[in-house]
């Protein structure tokens, strides 16, 4: 037996890290709520998945070059715009968040959430002609912007029935769950892509299917102290006059500490959103990748470090303000892209899958960071207003950032010069992280956490 024992201690340690998701691990009155958002959140993402950024960018770029009425300048635009289709969505924020206020919340997630696995599958229906990647477009940022809906409002759900010490470790074990669902989704893809372009046809309905099947079991989500979170937020209400754009800037005016840490998450945020276009430019037509090899690269090997990376970020991140959690998580991305950019200079594959896998660690705080971090400024009634500024500003640079690196890259390749456009994102990645390192001293200790329900 105890020859057996270096043997079997991987098998304990993958033993224990999937106990640890077991709803019984929580304290009772969680344990059906979280018990069902899990297993939703590990179907829906199969549905996701087939729009993930990095993975319909690879679809689009490949099984769209050289068909009838594809312009190769037009099918560069729609790759950067399949990368930052979720970014852009991100402009209708403030509209769920008004449109949800007052409202039961799990339904509104619910009915959006049906809404994105039907136009998923509508995307089966296009052909691969001009007019078709036209189609793909439109279907893609309507779907991103139902799928906006569901993270703005969202994070009102958490917030309400998960305590503050325990909710970046309970969106943890989420997000981990999600990641390696989306994961599949996107092997499945490939595989699917690298057997038969036309294969999408056929398999974004059934990955469609899988989301709504994973609607039907959130829909039973039960969000505690629901009456009093709508009676707070009709009161809120009777104050303003509805969906006002300019309420974002009035809430930045309204809290400076949170406005100065918005303008360095746009800087920071800009270089990030830069680094996708040039990445798949590299992978497809540097190292000329297939669907599956892309895909690998762009969406899977992320999202396969993620599920290793998250449970040490969620224990920073209940332990400090987001601003400290972003001075020290930021490196993650910088390192990763300085990785990409060599792996451009040097024609490198090892290289590009190294900077793959530290934009996994990466993902990994970003999507704590992102669900989480405006809670540390937000009082409990205008959660999904913060939420709402932070998304909406993720918008504006999600249109900018991708626009700039394929108007460089446009520039620049022709020129032998394309790495370049590498370079300036990690710059300005760079530029991002000490600005966080700036506000670290303005920030007090958090206060002390809410108690763990039992």
């Amino acid at each position: 037996m105890r020859e057996l024992a270096p043997l079997l201690l991987p098998v304990r340690l993958v033993g224990g890290f999937a106990r640890s998701f077991h709803p019984n691990e929580l304290p009772p009155l969680l344990r059906r709520t979280y018990g069902r958002e899990l297993v939703s959140w590990a179907f829906l993402p199969l549905m996701l998945g087939a729009i993930e950024g990095g993975t319909i960018a690879i679809v689009v770029k490949k099984a769209f070059e050289g068909q009838p009425g594809v312009d190769p300048f037009w099918l560069d635009l729609a790759t950067a715009w399949a990368l930052a289709a979720p970014n852009v969505a991100n402009f209708t924020s403030f509209v769920w968040a008004a449109l949800a206020k007052g409202r039961p919340k799990v339904p509104f997630i619910s009915w959006l959430q049906i809404a994105a696995c039907l136009l998923v599958a509508a995307i089966a229906l296009f052909p691969r002609n001009g007019a078709g990647l036209l189609a793909v477009c439109v279907a893609l940022g309507l779907a991103r912007i139902a799928w906006t809906g569901v993270i703005t409002v969202r994070a009102a759900v958490w917030r309400n029935n998960y305590p503050t010490a325990s909710r970046a470790s309970i969106a943890g074990k989420l997000a981990t769950v999600q990641s390696l669902f989306l994961a599949a989704a996107g092997f499945v893809v490939g595989k699917a892509m690298d057997s038969d372009p036309d294969n999408y046809h056929y398999l974004f309905p059934l990955l469609a299917l899988f989301g709504l099947f994973g609607n039907q079991i959130y829909r039973k989500v039960r969000l505690r102290r629901a009456r009093q979170l709508q009676r707070a937020e009709l009161d809120g209400r009777k104050k303003d006059a509805g969906f006002n754009p300019m309420a974002m800037v009035t809430l930045l005016r309204e809290d400076r500490l949170y406005a100065r840490f918005m303008w360095w998450m746009s800087v920071f945020g800009f270089g990030n959103l830069m680094l996708g276009a040039p990445m798949t430019f590299v992978v497809a037509d540097q190292l000329r990748m297939g669907y599956t090899a892309g895909i690998m690269i762009n969406t899977i090997v992320p999202l396969l470090i993620m599920p290793f990376a998250i449970p040490v970020w969620a224990r920073l991140m209940d332990r400090m303000h987001i601003v400290r959690f972003r001075a020290i998580h930021g490196w993650a991305f910088v390192s990763a892209s300085a990785a990409i950019t060599a792996a451009a200079y040097l024609d490198s594959v090892a290289c590009v899958y190294l900077g793959a896998v530290l934009l996994g660690v990466g993902y990994a705080g970003g999507t704590l960071a992102w669900n989480l971090g405006h809670q540390d400024f937000a009082p409990a009634e205008r959660d999904a207003e913060y939420m709402a500024v932070h998304v909406t500003l993720n918008g504006i640079r999600g249109v900018l950032a991708p626009l700039a690196a394929w108007g460089l890259h446009q520039w620049l390749a022709p020129r032998g010069h394309a790495p370049l456009v590498l370079v300036v994102c990690t710059v300005i990645n760079m530029v991002g992280v000490l600005g966080f390192m700036s506000m670290r001293r303005d920030i007090a200790p958090r206060d002390e956490a809410e108690p763990a329900i039992a």
